[in-house]
């Protein structure tokens, strides 16, 4: 928000100003608060003190009023305004814990204090990346607040579109806005480091480019509404096991390399009003104590102008310790420059005021993080009064998320076009209990109260697909008890319970071979869900459970058998086990958990009706063992994990399968097409590199489909000095939707850091001499064109101080 100085005066100024012309009256009906008028400016009177105070003066650049507050603040307020105002219903997770203020949009997460003598509001944090999470119904109220369900990040991140992930953003940054709230706790944007994570279905990628672009994008559409971000979960938060103490043993450059990378990328392009730090230890001290993390590389290295605040109970060593009394270090949070403690309890306040009166903490270090979170109140809708609707535009935000849910879906498998299937007067057999109990997203904070879900079974009538009658009516009932049992199931077991995979219904080979005799095509769903609080597991939810395998078995040999085929659709948050049962079906769609408009999303590709365009933004290995930080996942004892090493170092994903030769499933990038695309002319700006390089390629669709193509750069660089992955993506473009015949040349960038890994006996970023080759293709493995150029002396991008010392030794992987 830009402030305009009219006039400036001193502060010491302002009595004689007050006395000298001073008179007291009401604004119109939509400003309730008074109003002072002197000399012909018109001042609004917040506090109702009937006195303009220097904060309230708009003729003062908006540091002086804040430097103005904190001055007169005492060392409670200040106490109050550093610590969030609670979250109430936490008591299921922490036992007791004091006051929680249920702040003005229930089911938001918490907030900030009011002041009522500084004209400072409360206000609004709400969940999270899948859209806004707050409550649907409210007491004594027969409204509705829903809000639209997104699809999940993994789905959004496949778009590989930066202009629709902005729409997105957009889109989400209305129902912010128009429900009340101040800032959305999104985007999540960790690194998959393991298929095995829990919350992977939020995060976006195992590379932390595509990561640090998806995020940007996304909070540059939010915050275009004029409401703000929360960028999480920084840093190296990258499992559920024992999430509040777990202990990652990390090397500088691995963490500066891959897990900090995205957030630099996110920070320096769209500056989200805040970031949250997270819950577990990194190289033996929390992250939301280490000043290295918060304010050396955050803020000075980076640039970053806003408000760090903790996750919910950041410091705490458990949730269950917290009923016994335990706190988090609040004074080295405050001094590591994490200005927000969330949500905030008495035993915190209590410290704080303690340590600010004995002098422990300074008065200097708790005023910066004072400034800092008024700078942010001041940017608010709530400190501008905007007059929120309580009505956000959910059914154009539901095209936005139906389009963009089909864009990031993955054609895997298209064996003789099986897909698309537009035939309308055949017959469809519907198999699959997800297909008729879909999947909108994950569990935890990463969940949206959202008015409906558009099944599959719903989608596919809704496009007027004619569904063998015998199945739907089979599986209807049979989905609905499942689900009802799996909830109640989920609900004794408490608030973080996580999801389990719902049961198939069992038929008989005869039953499935009337189906296969009948009908001209199978579609199959096979369903996964998982969430925040726990991690998934190798059998029967990475693997395929043996009904499944039996299921598909069954079916395919049917259908074959008849000459029909069989599509498979996964609706899934994260990666599955796909080599041993690929080769029994025809296709494969990815439809990730496509959000509250999933069941159109689908029918709408699955008809041609939109010619999908997703790339995976990460491997599919063909075993989970293939993983390479599966033996250190999630950490040691295995049981009840405390530490976990990060051996494989910056071999994660598809640096590790690329450069150690191991065959995925399906690699990063790849994501077929109904349509077909030549790639040509790779055209390099220079041979040799100096301040910038661009690369430019031509795309031609030259199938019989209009179709979009992603376009990846990815560079091989010269390893003399230090190891490095075979190659790494470095840049990406998304083609307009070519017609057949037509050609797009698209052109990507390469800057200094492209081309630098960082070493740490330099502590600095090196681009060495040598030759470097691009590699422009479909994917990670699937290169179309070829060139390379060389830097002829030795590039120091950047100079940094030391951080992240290890607290134990242990020996990275090395090709």
């Amino acid at each position: 928000m830009k402030h305009t100085v009219t006039k400036t005066v001193r502060v010491t100024l302002l009595t004689a100003l007050v006395l000298s012309s001073l008179s007291f009256n009401k604004l119109p009906d939509n400003e309730t608060d008074p109003v002072i008028t002197i000399n012909g400016f018109t001042f609004v009177d917040s506090n109702k003190n009937g006195k303009l105070d220097a904060w309230e003066d708009t003729r003062l650049s908006v540091n002086q009023r804040i430097d103005a507050i904190v001055k007169e603040m005492t060392n409670a307020e200040k106490v109050e305004l550093l610590i969030g105002t609670g979250m109430p219903g936490i008591e299921v997770l922490t036992g007791p814990v004091g006051d929680s203020k249920q702040g003005l949009v229930p089911g938001a997460a918490g907030g900030t204090a009011a002041f009522e003598r500084f004209g400072i509001p409360a206000t609004v944090v709400a969940d999270g990346p899948a859209g806004l999470r707050i409550a649907p119904t409210r007491e004594n109220d027969s409204k509705t607040y829903y809000a639209t369900a997104f699809p999940v990040g993994t789905a959004l991140a496949s778009t590989w579109n930066k202009a629709l992930l902005e729409e997105v953003g957009k889109a989400m940054g209305n129902e912010v806005k128009e429900y009340g709230v101040d800032v959305l706790l999104a985007p999540a944007l960790n690194i998959h480091r393991n298929p095995l994570n829990g919350r992977n279905f939020e995060y976006y990628s195992e590379d932390p480019l595509i990561s640090g672009k998806t995020a940007a994008a996304i909070v540059n559409g939010i915050q275009s509404q004029g409401v703000g971000t929360s960028i999480k979960h920084f840093a190296v938060n990258n499992e559920e096991s024992n999430r509040l103490t777990i202990n990652a043993h990390v090397s500088e450059r691995a963490i500066r390399e891959l897990y900090l990378k995205g957030f630099e990328i996110t920070v320096k392009e769209s500056q989200p009003w805040t970031v949250m730090s997270s819950y577990n230890k990194l190289n033996g001290t929390y992250t939301s104590d280490r000043k290295d993390l918060l304010t050396q590389v955050l803020r000075d290295e980076w640039g970053f102008k806003g408000i760090v605040m903790t996750d919910w109970f950041g410091g705490f060593p458990g949730f269950e310790t917290i009923q016994k009394g335990s706190n988090s270090d609040v004074v080295q949070q405050m001094i590591a420059g994490n200005d927000l403690l969330m949500p905030g309890i008495p035993v915190q306040k209590k410290a704080l005021l303690a340590a600010l009166d004995s002098g422990k903490l300074s008065q200097e270090v708790a005023n910066v993080n004072v400034k800092r979170i008024l700078e942010y109140v001041f940017r608010t809708p709530t400190f501008a009064k905007y007059k929120y609707s309580d009505k956000p535009n959910l059914d154009q935000n539901a095209a936005v998320t139906r389009k963009a849910a089909a864009e990031g879906m993955v054609l895997l498998k298209n064996e003789k076009n099986a897909l698309p299937f537009a035939d309308k007067q055949k017959e469809v057999s519907l198999f699959g209990v997800t297909s008729y109990a879909w999947i909108t997203g994950g569990t935890g904070s990463g969940s949206v109260n959202n008015k409906h879900t558009v099944s599959l079974l719903e989608g596919l009538n809704a496009a007027g697909y004619k569904l063998d009658k015998e199945l739907v009516d089979l599986y209807t009932p049979h989905a609905e008890k499942e689900v009802a049992v799996e909830k109640e199931n989920r609900k004794a077991r408490g608030i973080l319970a996580l999801p389990e995979r719902l049961p198939e219904l069992k038929m008989d080979d005869a039953f499935i071979a009337k189906k296969a005799a009948s009908s001209e095509i199978a579609f199959v769903t096979l369903g996964r869900n998982s969430g925040e609080g726990g991690d998934r597991v190798v059998n029967n939810d990475f693997n395929m459970a043996d009904e499944e395998i039996l299921m598909l078995d069954k079916i395919s040999k049917a259908f074959h058998a008849k000459g029909k085929k069989v599509v498979v659709i996964l609706n899934i948050g994260g990666v599955i086990e796909t080599a041993s049962w690929k080769d029994k079906v025809d296709a494969i769609l990815l439809a990730w958990q496509p959000g509250q408009e999933g069941g159109h999303s689908v029918a709408d590709v699955v008809s041609g009706k939109i010619n999908p365009s997703g790339k995976l933004t990460m491997t599919f290995p063909a075993k989970y063992s293939d993983t390479p930080s599966a033996k250190n996942f999630p950490g040691f004892p295995i049981d009840n994990p405390k530490e976990v090493t990060y051996e494989e170092g910056v071999y994660v994903g598809y640096r590790y399968f690329n450069t150690f030769n191991i065959k995925p499933s399906y690699e990063f990038g790849f994501g077929s097409s109904y349509t077909t695309f030549e790639y040509s002319g790779i055209k390099l700006s220079s041979p040799t590199f100096k301040d910038k390089l661009t690369v430019s390629v031509t795309v031609k669709n030259t199938g019989k489909v209009a179709g979009k193509e992603v376009v990846q750069l990815y560079l091989s660089a010269p390893s003399k000095s230090i190891d490095k992955p075979k190659e790494e993506l470095k840049a990406f473009a998304k083609t307009k939707e070519l017609k057949p015949g037509e050609s797009e040349t698209l052109t990507l960038t390469l800057s200094p850091k492209d081309l630098a890994s960082f070493l740490e006996n330099k502590s600095a970023w090196v681009a060495e001499a040598g030759q470097y080759n691009v590699l422009v293709g479909a994917s990670s493995l699937n290169i179309k064109q070829k060139a390379s150029f060389s830097v002829v002396n030795e590039i120091t991008v950047e100079k940094v101080k030391k951080a992240f010392e290890l607290d134990s030794k242990f020996t990275e992987l090395k090709p």
